[in-house]
């Protein structure tokens, strides 16, 4: 499995960070989180474009490409406090949808096998099948959960005739074992699907959606603490899946699928954030920017910041737990670091 490099455009890595071959273990040797791009749209019901997501998702940004951002909030800089690496694409072919899927998933179980966080920039959501069972694989079985963002549940079973597409990988993962049903948490859905068949199959898992009445009526602080009680009970390590889409159209138009109604900006950041300074996430996966439906890069430059306020989130989690005060959210800017 060689270093097949960007796919789709000039071959860069994530804001100018170091790269790696996932065929050469050595060159990821005690790296603490690897990206890793799996440009595959050809599971889209919709409006494709997600394939050229991962290069957007590394370019989008309007500082140098020097391999160092600083976070004003969490007073670190997580590019440069963690060994984090560009294994540069998968090699995907959108019309051989199982070749792809089991590139993906072999080259980011070789990543979390490693002891390094695998974190994919998608693509269309089919790609959460081989993200999340890469990542579970690498660790005891039935011991990691999962917490997803996403307007839609993706949890289909057949469609166009296949079992495979960004409507389906929820419950492929669940049948498969790979991801329990009552630790799977979906926060943002909305809209107008799934169908009551799917629901009741949804129910039958024990799984726990967050529609966004719910999250709206009862606070997105109070639905995160809830799912992470859950996230953590019985299980391990947390594999953590946005969907960009969870956020609302003028936040994020780019993306395939777009419902209204969703979570701001904001909101998606924060919860990222804290996320993955609470948790302990093995595995992480942003997916569905399509930058063909973007408008001035907006959903690409937010995507590009999930992925850094979750890396600067986990720089921080290890500087407390190493001593030393601990992060607090409403210090100062300028009041000590």
């Amino acid at each position: 499995m060689s270093r097949y490099g960007a796919m789709y455009g000039p071959d860069i890595t994530f804001l100018g960070i170091d790269r790696c071959d996932v065929a050469d273990p050595a060159s990821y040797e005690g790296a603490d989180v690897v990206i890793i791009g799996a440009p595959f749209d050809g599971g889209t019901s919709n409006r494709p474009g997600a394939r050229f997501g991962p290069m957007a998702l590394r370019q989008a940004c309007y500082l140098p490409h020097d391999g160092s951002r600083p976070s004003l909030a969490l007073r670190v800089d997580a590019l440069r406090d963690l060994r984090v690496l560009d294994a540069g694409d998968v090699e995907c072919y959108s019309g051989d949808v199982e070749g792809s899927l089991a590139a993906i998933e072999e080259a980011v179980h070789r990543i979390a096998a490693s002891g390094a966080i695998p974190l994919v920039l998608g693509g269309d959501h089919t790609v959460a099948l081989p993200d999340a069972r890469g990542t579970a694989r690498a660790y005891a079985p039935g011991r990691t959960s999962m917490i997803h963002f996403d307007a839609h549940a993706d949890t289909g079973d057949i469609s166009f005739g296949h079992l495979y597409g960004h409507g389906q990988p929820m419950r492929r993962l669940i049948e498969s074992g790979a991801i329990r049903g009552d630790r799977f948490l979906q926060l943002g859905l909305r809209g107008y699907w799934p169908e009551p068949e799917t629901l009741s199959w949804m129910a039958a898992q024990n799984m726990r959606s967050y529609e966004m009445t719910e999250i709206v009526a009862r606070g997105l602080e109070e639905c995160l603490t809830e799912s992470f009680g859950i996230a953590l009970d019985e299980c391990d390590q947390v594999f953590l899946s946005v969907d960009i889409d969870v956020c609302d159209p003028g936040h994020a138009p780019g993306t395939g699928t777009p419902e209204p109604g969703g979570l701001t900006a904001r909101q998606l950041l924060d919860a990222v954030r804290r996320i993955c300074y609470e948790l302990p996430v093995a595995g992480m996966e942003v997916v569905e920017v399509a930058p063909p439906y973007d408008h001035a890069d907006i959903t690409a430059y937010l995507g590009n910041r999930v992925i850094l306020e979750a890396l600067s989130a986990m720089a921080r989690r290890r500087r407390d737990d190493e001593g030393g005060p601990r992060w607090d959210p409403r210090q100062p800017l300028l009041d000590g670091r």
